[in-house]
This record gives structure tokens, C-alpha cells and sequence, in this order.
């Protein structure tokens, strides 16, 4: 086993990356047993919903991109839709509490779909039940909290009345846990033991679907059996976009996914070679890029199978070409735009036979909706939050609609191969810390821990600023400040190594001999991990 902590992993047997290192060792221990990258990615998931319980849960969405190494991709997409029958809100919807408990959960049936495919086309070995076991056994028996968790428990604390819930059991004696104190979650144990018992689908039609929705409808939330019976995750061909001699891939809409695609769409108008890595040119023009993407974005990416999303027209050559003239190098464009809030969590993973996972799971908000579901220990998700009420907008709330996403995991083939994955949590930052990794792994040839340490930016409301400013880490040159803020950026400078940043991961498979490198960011719990060569 090879172990991240301060640079970039390597292996050429397989390696696995996610947030936590205990969820991450699970996915090497199936590696190691010859299981596939599917495999490993589902018992990874399983655990950080244990071990992570602030940024995912098994009450929460999740995205898949599965290729294998052939470059044969298909995405599943897991977004809970919004219930049959809606609640009226006056004003607008809750963020937090019942009320923000608007759309079904959908990261089950992407574990169970995804478990499918690893059985029929990978030959997978694993039982379903082995592959919840170590997310079981932390459940029952305890594991260390992590940094992350606590400093989200402090984060909240000043909104504790809106999380009752999360301070009532995660809490210890009123006071956040110390340090590397032992949690337990019973109750999620017992309902991972049915889950794996009883196979992926009960969480939605059988006996563990009966007690979700006793507890939701205790709890005050619009979803019913009903809604929860009629969740089923898509699979789907991956958007595409060209970008330095290979192609980079994304989930469709109502994923932020196309959004990614059209930043590195407009970079690829630029020659970034020629610019320092760094500069001031740098930051500028992919703050740029991201500003013309976002406003496309934010006009028009919704559930396309109740709104029309002009996906070929904004990924077309022409589009991206008018998008790149109408950045100026020397001048910021104004930016008061929407910011959407959200946490979440990337795993990777890549085995022997150069199978490939990239994915994303997510309870939107750091806590999600706050709310926990009857005796199950699950923590549901608030996605349906970011729903509009507006109804001349493309993602107002309608019955059986899935809201706007911003998870995006990705994916870069060269030569039709599988030879980078990547992802990110982050919310609004997702596709502004995409682009970042990505051009300085793809055109600077920065290997994944490099990239992924570089300081980095996220342009709009953060936390503990609620501001509409370009956020720097203030790692970044005070030379590079100053020309920014000429240009016109509104600067607002945050720690280095910042955990509002994201945390993002990537691995790099070599595409002629196989060998990868991984790592996790350096801001997170995370780790990358390859087994020895």
C-alpha cells in the first residue's frame, strides 16, 4: 500500500482517492481482493457516508462516470426528483428543515446500478454485502472524526437552532468532539445491515423504503413512498468537448457538467502556454472563462426532459469562439451574479485491466437539509433547495422535476483512453477549480498533488463572505493581487490552503504504459492510494 499525505501516489496495479483515508483504504482492500474500479468506488461511497457524514449520505444524490479501458464511457446520473404532489411555499423554499427535503435521494440507486454493470460487463466478484461490510463495521464500531467534520460543527454552530438534529447527535455532551474522539452511528448500521441485506432497491420499494418514508413523513417532508418508488438513476452517453488533443468528458444537464465543458472550451481558444502559470494572466483569464460560462449556465441548464437545454449550441465551435472574444485581458467583467452553496464528495478509482470511476456523492449543503429520518440515522439532502420559484425560470419547482446540479465529475480521454479523472467538491467552485487542476495538469504537465496544492481561486460568495468577490488564497504573489485588482476584479483575499476551496482529487493513468499517479487535495482529509507495484 502506498499512503498520500504531502505528493502524488503512484502504482501501476490499481489506485483508488477520496476525502477520508479510512473509505479509502476500503476501496484498495477490494482492489487488493481483485475487485474492479466499480467495485471499489461502491464500498468507498458506502463509507463516507459513514465517516463523512457532513458532505455525503446515503439520503443524498451521486454521480457516475464509468469507462473502461477501451474509452467505452457511459454516466449514471442520480438526482432525486421533486414529489408528485408539492407543498406551497410562500416566498421561497427553505434551505434548511422538512421543507427543504424536497427531492428524492438517488445515490442508492447509483450504487445499485453501477453494482449491475460491474456484474455483468466487468466480472465483477464481489458480493453486495462485501462491499457495504466496512461501512457497516465503522458504523457499529466507531471511527476517528475527522478535521473536516469538526470544523463543519463549528462552522454551524452560531445556526445551531436551524440544525437541531445535527447538534443533538453529533454533539458530545453539548460540546463538539475533541480531536480524533470515537463516533458511533448506530441506527445508520442497523439500516446499512438491511440495505445489505436486502439488496439496493429496498431503499426505495421494500421494507427499508417503508421506514425512509414513515421517518420523512414524521419528519414534515412532501416526499412520499410513492416518490420514493418512482427514483431511478439515469444512464446516459457523456458530453464531450475537445480540449488540447484529447477530449474531456461530463454528466448532462440538469448537471452543471456542460458548464465545465464550455470553460475549457473558451481556454482552448488560448494559448496558456505561453502565459505563467500563476500570473496574473493566468487567474485573470480563467476567472473570465468561468464568468462567460456561468452566465449561459445560469440562463439556461435545467432538467432537460421538462425544459429545452441547447447543449449542441453551447458546446458548438462557433458559441465558444464568440464566448473567448469577449474576454478582455486587460479588464474584468462586472460580476452580481447567483451563487449556489454546496458540499459534497469525490472518489476516484482505476484497476488492473485500466478500468476507470470517476464520481461524486453529495447532501448538497454542508448537513444537507439538518434533518435526520426517523429511526434510519439517515441524513437527508436539501437539493430541491436550489430549485426557483419563478416560474418563467428554467429550473422552477415543478412535480417530478430534478433540480439544477452542480455536481460535475470528469473524465479526460487521450487517444480514446481513460487518462485522467478528476472531480471536485465545491458547489458553485466546482467548474472554477476544474479548470484549474486541468490546465495545470494538462497544459503546464503538473503532476496531481502539484496541481492540486497550487493556490487557487472561487469567484462569488463563500461561507464567512457574502460578498460577490474574486476569493484568493493569499498564497498567490501580492504582485499578482495588485494587477488583478487593476483590472477590476474585486478582491477579497482567504487563507491558504483554505477549506472553502474545495477538495478536489485526481488520478493520471498513463495511456501507453498504464502506470497512475493520484492524490487528494492537501485542504481535505483525503487520500490517494495505489497498491504496491
Amino acid at each position: 500500500m502506498t499512503l498520500c499525505t504531502t505528493s502524488t501516489v503512484t502504482s501501476t496495479k490499481g489506485m483508488v482517492t477520496s476525502p477520508h483515508a479510512l473509505a479509502t483504504q476500503a476501496g484498495l482492500d477490494v482492489l487488493a481482493r481483485g475487485g474492479n474500479a466499480i467495485e471499489a468506488a461502491i464500498a468507498i461511497t458506502a463509507c463516507l457516508c459513514v465517516t463523512y457524514p457532513h458532505f455525503a449520505g446515503l439520503g443524498g444524490d451521486a454521480f457516475m462516470l464509468i469507462a473502461d479501458k477501451t474509452g467505452q464511457v457511459q454516466t449514471l446520473s442520480g438526482i432525486g426528483q421533486a414529489p408528485q404532489h408539492l407543498p406551497h411555499y410562500s416566498g421561497s423554499i427553505p434551505v434548511r428543515g422538512p421543507q427543504a427535503m424536497l427531492t428524492s435521494a438517488a445515490l442508492v440507486d447509483v450504487l445499485g446500478q453501477a453494482y449491475g454493470i460491474s456484474h455483468d460487463s466487468w466480472a465483477g466478484q464481489h458480493s453486495w454485502q462485501q462491499l457495504l461490510e466496512p461501512a457497516i463495521g465503522f458504523a457499529r464500531d466507531g471511527f476517528a472524526m475527522s478535521d473536516s467534520e469538526r470544523f463543519w460543527l463549528d462552522m454551524r454552530l452560531p445556526d445551531a437552532a436551524n440544525l437541531p438534529d445535527i447538534y443533538a447527535n453529533f454533539l458530545v455532551n453539548g460540546e463538539i468532539p475533541a480531536p480524533h474522539s470515537v463516533r458511533q452511528q448506530h441506527p445508520l448500521a442497523s439500516t446499512l445491515e438491511t440495505l445489505a441485506a436486502r439488496g439496493p432497491r429496498d431503499f426505495y420499494e421494500g421494507q427499508l423504503a417503508s421506514r425512509v418514508a414513515k421517518g420523512l413523513a414524521q419528519a414534515g417532508s412532501p416526499l412520499t413512498a410513492a416518490d420514493l418508488a418512482q427514483t431511478r438513476a439515469r444512464v446516459e452517453a457523456p458530453l464531450r468537448t475537445a480540449y488540447r488533443g484529447g477530449t474531456l468528458l461530463a454528466h448532462r444537464p440538469p448537471t452543471q457538467g456542460i458548464t465545465t465543458l464550455e470553460i475549457m472550451g473558451i481556454l482552448q481558444r488560448f494559448d496558456l502556454r505561453s502565459i505563467p502559470e500563476g500570473s496574473a494572466d493566468y487567474y485573470h483569464l480563467l476567472v473570465e472563462a468561468v464568468k462567460q460560462a456561468f452566465i449561459d449556465r445560469n440562463r439556461h441548464v435545467a432538467d432537460p426532459e421538462q425544459v429545452e437545454v441547447p447543449i449542441e449550441r453551447l458546446l458548438s465551435a462557433a458559441h465558444l469562439d464568440h464566448k473567448a472574444q469577449q474576454i478582455r485581458m486587460d479588464q474584468a467583467l462586472p460580476w452580481p451574479h447567483p451563487f449556489q452553496t454546496g458540499d459534497t464528495v469525490y472518489i476516484a478509482a482505476t484497476d488492473s485491466a485500466g478500468n476507470a470511476v470517476s464520481m461524486l456523492a453529495t447532501i448538497y449543503f454542508d448537513w444537507g437539509s439538518g434533518v435526520l429520518v426517523g429511526d434510519t440515522g439517515l441524513l437527508w439532502h436539501n437539493r430541491g433547495s436550489a430549485f426557483s420559484l419563478d416560474p418563467k425560470h428554467p429550473n422552477c419547482l415543478a412535480p417530478g422535476k430534478r433540480p439544477f446540479h452542480t455536481l460535475n465529475p470528469g473524465m479526460y480521454l487521450q487517444n480514446g483512453k481513460p487518462t485522467i479523472l478528476y472531480g471536485t467538491q465545491g458547489a458553485d467552485g466546482q467548474p472554477q477549480t476544474l479548470a484549474a487542476i486541468l490546465t495545470r495538469m494538462i497544459d503546464y504537465g503538473m503532476d496531481p498533488y502539484t496541481a492540486l496544492a497550487r493556490p487557487r481561486f472561487l469567484l462569488g460568495k463563500t461561507f464567512s463572505d457574502a460578498r460577490d468577490s474574486l476569493k484568493v488564497e493569499e498564497d498567490v504573489p501580492e504582485d499578482v493581487f495588485a494587477e488583478l485588482a487593476r483590472r477590476g476584479h474585486a478582491l477579497s483575499p482567504i487563507p491558504a490552503q483554505s477549506p472553502l476551496m474545495g477538495h478536489p482529487g485526481a488520478i493520471r493513468i498513463d495511456p501507453v504504459t498504464g502506470s497512475m499517479q493520484g492524490a487528494h487535495d492537501p485542504r481535505s482529509d483525503g487520500r490517494a492510494m495505489g497498491l504496491p507495484d
